[in-house]
């Protein structure tokens, strides 16, 4: 692991790493310069994956860090770990229910949130958007864990979720490009829609950091809290729309492996 990396501190490391997060959401959406259509059991196969990279992180990266350190702090390690977490899930519950948005592969009549007359393109973006805040904010966190000394969270650790949340985001940039292609947007504009549902995560991830090192007493709450954010994602929109395509069978299979692959990463690398 490279030094420079190490030295830079918590938030310059965060948002290099949610910026990682961006570029590969933007790789995804790249495949509309190649492609006019996904097969949908590649792309149920890798919305199952992604749903299973967000369950394993939310335990291996951010519920199991929050215990250990509300114990070692003397704390019930289940209490911060339960509250943050139902608290995480309400919130995104609060906004899914303000924010306009349209879930892939539902039609303009289902949008969600508020009422609005916003084009198709923009309520998909939104969406996805929903869901990359709590993406980045966990990454954010796990670099402030590691600058704030909680017991357990490493530089490694932290790196292997931002890959895997990373790896997770590439079907989601081409899950909005490419059904914008195939409504007839051109293939810049469709990429540019793309990435742009990706743009949250350096934001969401220098919030992060920056909140556990200023107030490090919540930070086992603010771990637990990303946690159950990206659970309530997890449930409400990759699961469901990883089964749209009626290939439950490859979709859970999937899932099944994005899980492995970032319990594998976390181990590995923490």
């Amino acid at each position: 692991m490279s030094d420079w990396f190490i030295a830079l501190g918590a938030v310059p490391q965060a948002f290099l790493a949610t910026c990682f997060t961006w570029f590969v959401t933007a790789l995804g959406a790249a495949v509309v310069f190649f492609f006019k259509g996904v097969n949908q059991k590649l792309l149920d196969a890798m919305m199952g994956f992604a749903a299973g990279v967000m369950i394993a992180a939310s335990f291996w990266s951010l519920l199991a860090p929050a215990i250990e350190m509300a114990e070692a702090n003397g704390v019930a390690g289940w209490f911060p770990a339960a509250t943050g977490f139902l608290l995480g899930g309400a919130v995104l519950a609060g906004i899914d229910k303000l924010l306009p948005h349209l879930h892939i592969g539902f039609p303009r009549e289902e949008a969600e949130g508020v009422a609005t007359r916003w084009r198709r393109s923009v309520l998909l973006v939104l969406a996805i958007t929903l869901h990359n805040f709590p993406e980045g904010l966990a990454v954010g966190v796990a670099f402030g864990a590691v600058a704030a000394g909680v017991p357990g969270a490493t530089i490694g650790a932290a790196i292997a979720l931002a890959i895997g949340i990373g790896l997770q985001n590439f079907p989601e940039g081409a899950a909005v490009s490419v059904p914008l292609r195939r409504e007839g947007m051109s293939r810049t504009r469709a990429f540019l829609y793309g990435q742009a549902s990706g743009l949250v995560e350096p934001i969401a991830g220098v919030l992060g950091a920056l909140a556990v090192i200023y107030v490090t007493a919540l930070l086992p709450y603010a771990l637990a809290f990303a946690a159950g954010a990206m659970i309530f994602v997890v449930v409400e929109e990759l699961i469901p729309e990883s089964q749209l395509g009626k290939n439950t069978d490859i979709a859970t299979a999937g899932t099944l492996l994005g899980f492995t692959v970032m319990m594998v990463l976390d181990v590995a690398l923490g």
